[in-house]
């Protein structure tokens, strides 16, 4: 066995991340440059270190996940989401379930609550938001970001949901507070159910078309019927009736 693949095995035994989720190439480059610069000979010693230091792991994991996001991402998708796929939804339902799968820092999801303010009380707005990276998660639960990720976030919530700090912004504690983050792997762990709105976004694109195929089937199963799943700018569906979905809007997707 090649020592990529056997740190792939060892790997999955200590986290319970399957990195041959992962395209290989990609994920093995990345890998290779950070063992390097942590000055290891290999992926066996890389792996011996791991196993030692819970600062190399948990520096491994910050590097797998990618932590790279801001409020309103894609600002014209948002707008989409505000004007035509929020609206129809509270149609048929009084209040709407919605699930931010890959929150990363917690951008996602507290923008989330600030354009769900425009349709719901805020003691009416609860978000789940997940990912598989705690160190992520902790961050968003701290809630203080920089000016850069707060570039598309419009005046009327800056003014009235964020406090400056020296060069930083810190989110209002009542936006925190619609928001119950969890740990969760998309790859391993089971789904929760009954959610008009699931955003999946800017995650994808670094699985195989295998691992694809296997988050297409846990998200519609997770979708109510009249639910509305949500990808990333540079993650259509290709032959989405496949797998029981229809396009509605460029990125959005609802059930067959």
């Amino acid at each position: 066995m090649d020592k990529y693949e056997s740190f792939k095995r060892d790997f999955y035994k200590i986290t319970g991340i399957n990195l041959n989720c992962y395209k290989e190439k990609q994920m093995k480059r990345r890998l290779t440059s950070l063992l390097k610069r942590n000055n290891f000979s290999d992926f066996d010693d890389y792996l011996i270190g791991i196993k030692k230091d819970n600062k190399l792991l948990n520096e491994l994991l910050n590097y797998l996940t990618i932590n790279v996001s801001e409020f309103f991402r894609n600002p014209v998708q948002w707008r989409v989401l505000e004007k035509e796929i929020i609206p129809e939804l509270i149609k048929n339902n009084r209040k709407i379930k919605v699930w931010s799968s890959a929150c990363s820092t917690g951008e996602e999801p507290y923008s989330l609550v600030m354009l769900l303010t425009k349709f719901f009380p805020l003691k009416e707005i609860n978000i789940l938001a997940t990912d598989i990276d705690e160190g992520a998660i902790q961050k968003a639960k701290i809630g203080i970001y920089d000016e850069k990720s707060l570039k598309n976030v419009p005046n009327e919530y800056k003014n009235k949901f964020f406090t400056k700090i020296g060069n930083t912004y810190k989110i209002d504690d009542k936006i925190k507070q619609c928001v119950d983050f969890r740990k969760l792997n998309l790859l391993d762990d089971i789904f929760p159910k009954g959610f008009h709105l699931i955003l999946c976004r800017n995650v994808m694109i670094y699985f195989t078309e295998e691992a694809k195929i296997k988050l297409y089937k846990k998200f519609y199963e997770s979708l109510t019927d009249d639910g509305i799943f949500f990808v990333g700018n540079t993650e259509h569906i290709i032959l989405p009736d496949k797998y029981n979905f229809k396009p509605i809007k460029s990125f959005f997707y609802s059930k067959l």
